[in-house]
């Protein structure tokens, strides 16, 4: 009696399609993300929502494989649709703002399909904090900051299956065995040897970020709006990415005092502006409680230019003494119009390793500012 057999080979692509499809949906909108991420760094409505907004993006559709045929007969009847070959152009528009092919007037010719997905706040800083970093972040211990960690400092003959050490069990049954050959070791519960671990602390590397707002009479609606902006994601960044990172908030117009968070984002001041009130606290703070030797540090400075003339000397000076002690001095000045102004010439002669200045022109640009004070190197120019 002969037996018959049917082989048969099935695609097990097809039962990963739908996992392969979600995979390819998700990669979509991380490139949808990252191309209208100067536009989503600055919505308001993303960032009044207190993390609990959702924003949607435009996100081209990816359509399935098929064939198709052409049912009109032209002059190039089998080559394409109508009257169309392979390689005419299709449809030709330069995209609008968010991304999207628009056309240069009313047309006649096929869109192209779009979808809306929907991004949230951790999305969206997924994809910005890997391109942020805090700039030559040095390895400085407080004795009196540490962290939790656990380390296996000790070997015992009792412990937990998960932590038992293989290497001394093996060499306590060779020495119990030492004239049986290796292949004939026979390990019995006494050779056992667990590892014992305990919770130590650990001094770690410490960075204060020393955050000024001028807050007087010359900054508008925008001009704060950019400057909060930027310090609200870089908040999240370092509450995000580092553990032992301090936030100080400094505001000031002819004088400065440390606010609160809540105050700093909200609250509203006027006057006239003194820049090197600002910096003078700054230095006093670092002095009384942040040690250059024990602590990166981080002065950032907003403003919208406009200082008294006579303090622009002074301001150089203590910015000069703030550089000496920090990894990264920061100047960010919001200036729509592109004014003329007093502080940003004062400190165009200023060249210092440390120093790094940067202009903000639209909101859309404060991503680009981000980029460019929290990176190893200044890679991102203002306009």
């Amino acid at each position: 009696m002969r037996t018959y057999f049917t082989l048969q080979r099935e695609d097990w692509s097809l039962h990963r399609k739908g996992h392969q499809d979600q995979e390819r949906h998700k990669e979509k909108v991380r490139e949808a993300i990252k191309d209208n991420l100067a536009d989503l760094v600055s919505d308001e409505s993303l960032i009044m929502s207190d993390g609990k907004q959702i924003v949607k993006i435009p996100i081209r559709s990816l359509e399935e494989y098929r064939i198709r045929y052409n049912h009109q007969k032209g002059r190039h009847a089998g080559t394409g649709q109508g009257d169309t070959q392979v390689g005419d152009i299709v449809a030709r528009g330069r995209p609008d703002k968010s991304g999207t092919p628009g056309t240069e007037g009313a047309g006649e010719q096929p869109g192209v399909d779009y979808t809306e997905a929907e991004v949230s706040l951790e999305d969206i800083q997924n994809v910005l904090f890997k391109e942020l970093e805090l700039p030559d972040l040095a390895d400085k211990e407080a004795p009196d900051l540490t962290v939790d960690t656990v380390e296996f400092r000790d070997v015992r003959k009792k412990g937990l299956s998960s932590n038992i050490d293989k290497k001394r069990t093996l060499l306590e049954a060779i020495r119990r065995n030492q004239r049986a050959a290796i292949d004939k070791v026979r390990i019995s519960p006494d050779d056992l040897r667990y590892k014992t671990w305990e919770d130590v602390q650990k001094p770690d590397s410490n960075a204060v970020i020393l955050a000024m707002m001028d807050l007087s009479g010359s900054m508008g609606l925008f001009e704060k709006y950019c400057a909060r902006t930027f310090f609200f994601w870089m908040a999240r960044f370092l509450e995000t990415k580092y553990e032992n990172v301090h936030i100080r908030y400094i505001a000031h117009h002819t004088e400065a005092h440390e606010v609160s968070q809540e105050h700093f984002f909200n609250k509203g001041e006027s006057g006239g502006t003194i820049c090197s009130s600002v910096y003078e606290y700054a230095l006093g703070m670092i002095r009384s409680e942040y040690p250059p030797d024990r602590y990166n540090i981080y002065p950032i400075h907003f403003s919208d230019g406009d200082n008294l003339t006579s303090d622009n000397e002074n301001c150089v000076r203590l910015v000069r003494e703030l550089c000496e002690v920090s990894q990264m001095f920061g100047y960010a000045e919001v200036n729509q119009y592109s004014r003329s102004s007093t502080l940003m010439s004062a400190y165009g002669k200023l060249e210092l390793p440390v120093f790094r200045k940067f202009v903000i022109r639209d909101k859309s640009e404060v991503y680009a500012a981000l980029k460019h004070f929290f990176s190893r190197r200044e890679g991102v120019k203002s306009a």
